[in-house]
């Protein structure tokens, strides 16, 4: 689905048209509200259920116009590129209509002041990505690698949507504005677990790493974009968006920092070991998740500048050096860096774009890499990160990853380009202007950025100040003289040229580190699959008296739970009330229920069981209601009519089949009876809550205009749920039927 396609548009059509356009507007938009921002954030909400008190809110600080821009930026940059790479591809309309969900889904995550709000957008990202990865869906690597993102993302969502739940009930609401600080809440631990697991699958941490790799069954367009300004930095925003309220705390730190100096070190290791050149810019953007996870753990100012700007670094570098990876392979055929080679004269824009991007992946100056490497240099050699050995785990994490880092653009931005010129499967050309000007403008913004710092301050600064939760000034300078970590910058590239130079080397070396986590996830799926199987041929064996008895089998369970949980049982009731027409009643209803216990009979069993229908008609009599005694009669009379006439249809039970069955029926009707009627005995003994009732009698007349109250309920107050059971019963009679209907033509 490359970009020789024969049913070539300009632009994409109209579809592609619309996919540039709305993202250029919307950035057009956000660049007009940068000074506002600059002097404070900016709020809009309206109402969505005033019931809970839930609000879409609109909050544009620093920290969300910088990611709107860069999702709308790059989003225009990357709509542009596919309209040139996948214009022409038979179902672009509907990748373009996945792409701007995405989209959509990713600015409402990042400006959503409501904590349930911002759940759904993160959801839509979930969904769109899936439908995104998984757009080449007659390639079974594409719909397994597609369904791994959604399963993994998916499940640290529902722990993330758990951890908003609490956040509600610590903080007093949902709104991320006003947030207090968390920390001292007793409910802490439970939310710092809850939304560290659904921040750490979005932004695959390890060990949630595995499904990002494999994400690159995506074409070329969706994994620029997802990798350097949507989906993947969800769960860094979240983590600096929550940073206030949830960062004041050992534990915080100890988390972000472990698991963010791991997968950033892990990472870089697994990019050298890479021969697609995809693979090798997948792996150095979990480098890059777990340097801005390490650094918002670290917490501190000079910490949170870095990440801000490593933030932006690294969207630039990332989004242009994955369109040159999809340029050399519509060029050439091939991605593969132990073929390509000598491509700078055949391909000349890409080779300019390729290597200013990999300058400022390497952090060369003076591009604005070097700025970024250096700020997080700064903030690693800080004192006051925890301790000593937090100081030497920060700085070693940043040096090893951004040493590596160097090797790793060497091998994606300089390698295919300089050396004699190899074979590949096509002869190489230059792509399509529509596919190379995106990453010359990301390039030309690394060197402005670097060369001007100043212009990149006014998003920066405010950005730090959202993250920080208090007012940080950042200046960025191309030189500051000679510091500890200009020399650590030096030390980093001689150590980054040396890996380059040996890389091929270090790659036999490294044959055998496998990631064994995706093979883990494979064993998983399929103990899930086979224990599904097993479950299903358990449960569902085809027998209507097997699904009853498992049925009724967990209501004792619930029941049994329920009492043994409230600890004490009710004491029995008093009998000297009962009269005669009591007793009575009482007999005529056990006998039934005997009659239908014992009987092999079905027709006599449904008429025995119309008899206890009849009983408890009688109760509703005595008890003044014969509203409802009526509608009893009715119902009982109708239904042993119905399922009278629906019995002469089945066949007729074996007789050993029925006293092979009666004792376990028995042991488990006599439980359930004996535990409902105590549970009943326990509500009997309660205090009666008559607030609901009360309304009822308040507002039946005036509101509804009915003076039988259970009528009204019915038909005005629970019309909703009234219609819903009339509609389940229409749609069991409609299935009895079909059933009904096939067994008379099989017999």
């Amino acid at each position: 689905m490359a970009a020789g396609s024969a049913k070539r548009r300009p632009l994409g059509g109209t579809p592609g048209i619309v996919s540039i356009a709305l993202p250029a507007a919307a950035f057009a938009w956000f660049c007009l509200l940068i000074p506002q921002v600059a002097n404070g954030p900016l709020f809009w909400s309206v109402e969505w259920v005033p019931s809970l008190g839930v609000e879409i809110g609109l909050w544009i600080d620093g920290l969300s116009l910088l990611f709107a821009l860069l999702i709308t930026g790059i989003g225009t940059l990357v709509a542009l590129y596919s309209s040139a790479y996948l214009g022409g591809d038979d179902h672009y309309t509907r990748f373009v209509c996945y792409l701007l969900a995405f989209m959509v889904g990713m600015l409402g995550l990042v400006l959503s002041d409501n904590l349930l709000a911002l759940f759904v957008f993160w959801e839509v990202t979930t969904i769109s990505s899936y439908l995104l990865i998984g757009y080449k869906a007659d390639d079974p690597a594409s719909r397994r690698n597609a369904l791994q993102a959604l399963v993994v993302t998916g499940t640290g969502g529902l722990a993330f949507l758990a951890g908003i739940v609490l956040i509600g009930a610590a903080g007093g609401g949902f709104q991320i504005s006003q947030l207090p600080d968390l920390s001292e809440h007793v409910l802490y631990p439970a939310i710092l677990v809850l939304v560290l697991a659904g921040a750490f699958t979005k932004s695959a941490q390890v060990p949630f790493h595995f499904w990002l790799p494999n994400a690159m069954a995506a074409p070329t367009p969706v994994s620029a974009y997802l990798h350097s300004a949507t989906m993947v930095k969800g769960g860094v925003y979240l983590m600096a968006r929550l940073n206030p309220s949830l960062g004041n705390s050992e534990a915080w730190t100890i988390a972000l920092c472990a698991f963010g100096g791991v997968t950033a070190v892990f990472a870089s290791i697994m990019a050298l070991k890479q021969t697609d050149i995809k693979q090798v810019l997948a792996w150095t953007t979990l480098m890059a998740l777990g340097t801005l996870t390490l650094f918002i753990g670290a917490g501190t100012e000079a910490a949170i500048k870095g990440m801000v700007v490593f933030l932006l670094v690294h969207a630039l570098y990332k989004a242009a050096l994955f369109m040159v990876a999809g340029l050399i392979d519509h060029g050439t055929g091939t991605r593969d860096a132990n073929v390509l080679s000598g491509l700078m004269k055949a391909m000349p824009i890409t080779f300019i774009a390729a290597i200013v991007a990999g300058a400022s992946m390497a952090g060369l100056p003076p591009l604005f890499g070097f700025l970024g490497k250096e700020y997080l240099y700064d903030a690693a050699l800080e004192q006051d990160v925890l301790s000593r050995g937090g100081v030497l785990w920060v700085a070693g994490c940043a040096f090893a990853a951004s040493a590596l880092m160097v090797a790793a653009a060497g091998i994606v931005a300089w390698r295919p380009f300089v050396g004699p010129k190899a074979e590949t499967p096509v002869k190489p050309h230059e792509g399509p202007w529509g596919m190379w000007i995106g990453p010359l403008i990301l390039a030309a913004l690394g060197v402005a950025f670097g060369v001007i710092p100043s212009l990149s301050t006014i998003v920066l600064e405010p950005a730090a100040t959202a993250v920080m939760g208090a007012p940080v000034p950042v200046e960025l300078k191309l030189w500051a003289g000679v510091t500890p970590a200009l020399i650590l910058s030096l030390i980093t590239f001689a150590t980054g040229f040396l890996l380059y130079w040996k890389h091929r080397a270090i790659r036999r070396g490294l044959g055998r580190l496998r990631d064994r986590a995706d093979p883990a996830w494979d064993g998983i799926m399929d103990g899930v699959a086979g224990g599904s199987k097993w479950l299903a041929k358990t449960v569902q064996a085809g027998s209507l008296r097997t699904y009853i008895f498992i049925t009724f089998l967990t209501l004792a369970a619930v029941l049994l739970t329920t009492i043994w949980r409230t600890g004490a049982l009710p004491s029995a009731p008093p009998l000297d009330d009962l009269r005669l027409k009591h007793w009575s009643i009482l007999i005529f209803i056990t006998a039934g229920a005997a009659v239908a216990a014992v009987t092999n009979s079905r027709m006599t069993a449904i008429a025995a069981l119309g008899t206890v229908g009849v009983g408890v008609a009688l109760v509703f009599i005595i008890f003044g209601a014969p509203d409802v005694a009526i509608t009893q009669l009715l119902i009982e009379v109708l239904q042993v009519v119905l399922v009278a006439v629906a019995m002469l249809k089945l066949p007729h039970m074996k007789p050993d089949v029925v006293s092979r069955i009666r004792g376990w029926d028995l042991i488990l009707a006599l439980s359930i009876g004996a535990m409902t009627t105590v549970v009943m005995l326990m509500v009997m003994t309660t205090p009666l809550d008559l607030r609901i009732t009360q309304f009822f009698e308040a507002t039946s007349a005036p509101i509804a205009h009915g003076r039988n109250i259970v009528n009204v309920i019915l038909v005005d107050f629970r019309a909703l749920d009234t219609f819903g059971e009339i509609a389940v019963v229409a749609i069991a009679a409609l299935g009895a039927y079909a059933l009904l209907r096939g067994t008379r033509r099989n017999t």
